[in-house]
């Protein structure tokens, strides 16, 4: 009976200092990360698991990663992201849009005299008229047609201009002339652009174009695209006698100083009306509205 106690009672103290399979497994499948004389030592982590805010106590398993997205700083029904600097940007560009609007010169755009009709096609105006048997079409973009302000820093000490006393804002674009004779399969085509040298006139001084014609081309008749195999004339280098009969071609059909003058108040007009529906799109992308 003793003898049964005794090896009873060592079998139970085996089995107590055992390791687990488990734990023996752990050690031969990874000595380099148990072993207390490795050179290397991995360092203790929380698992995704325990990281979760409620806990592994709680008995609740969460998903391996969360579907909960951070709400924005400011309710909104379109779900997008708004912060305080997205508010101030929009009370910006709210008074923005009504200092705009109060300079603003013309509420509809100006008529251009000679019978031109105007289309529109977002950015860009397209200008046509008939003349005895000629077809006349001028076509220009307001893209990046204001000219850059390089006006001097104000040193200190020197009074600030008012608003009134600032230059006005003129759009000066390139503009496509393009010229169809009844019958013809070519049209004739003038690249003109306004030459910054030549935008204002002194008094007594004589009166000069306030355009110039860049390049001079025959293109096909209805393409809108300049086709680069036709071959295109440079007035750089041009001689002065013929640059004056093109300038004079030009006039006879009605675009002179007079055309070039409503040309840019027309532009300007546009431009000036398109920055504005600009910023009103921007205030309702940035309020969401």
């Amino acid at each position: 009976m003793l003898k049964s106690v005794v090896r009873a009672v060592g079998a139970a103290v085996r089995l107590s200092t055992a390791a687990p399979p488990a734990a023996r497994a752990l050690q031969l499948m990874c000595p380099a990360l148990c072993s207390p004389g490795s050179a290397t030592i991995r360092p203790f982590t929380r698992s995704l698991w325990m990281l979760n805010n409620n806990g592994a106590s709680s008995g609740y398993r969460p998903k391996l990663f969360s579907s909960k997205v951070l709400s924005p700083s400011v309710s909104c029904r379109c779900g997008g992201l708004h912060t305080e600097g997205d508010k101030a940007f929009g009370e910006f560009l709210l008074d923005e849009i009504k200092e705009e609007k109060k300079i603003q010169k013309n509420k509809a755009l100006p008529k251009m005299s000679g019978g031109w009709e105007l289309e529109m096609n977002g950015t860009e105006a397209k200008l046509t008229r008939q003349v005895s048997g000629e077809k006349i079409i001028v076509t220009f973009n307001v893209n990046n047609s204001i000219p850059p302000n390089f006006e001097e820093e104000v040193e200190q000490g020197q009074q600030q201009k008012s608003p009134e006393d600032e230059p006005e804002t003129v759009s000066t674009p390139n503009f496509v002339i393009e010229v169809t004779k009844q019958g013809a399969k070519h049209s004739l085509v003038f690249d003109c652009h306004f030459p910054e040298d030549e935008m204002s006139h002194g008094e007594g001084e004589e009166e000069s174009d306030i355009f110039a014609i860049r390049e001079v081309s025959f293109q096909p008749e209805g393409d809108s695209d300049w086709k680069e195999t036709s071959y295109t004339l440079n007035t750089d280098s041009l001689d002065w006698a013929l640059y004056d009969h093109m300038m004079d071609f030009l006039a006879d059909r009605g675009i002179d100083n007079t055309f070039a003058d409503e040309l840019m108040e027309l532009s300007t007009a546009i431009e000036h009306q398109e920055y504005i529906k600009f910023l009103e799109d921007l205030q309702g992308f940035v309020n969401c509205k």
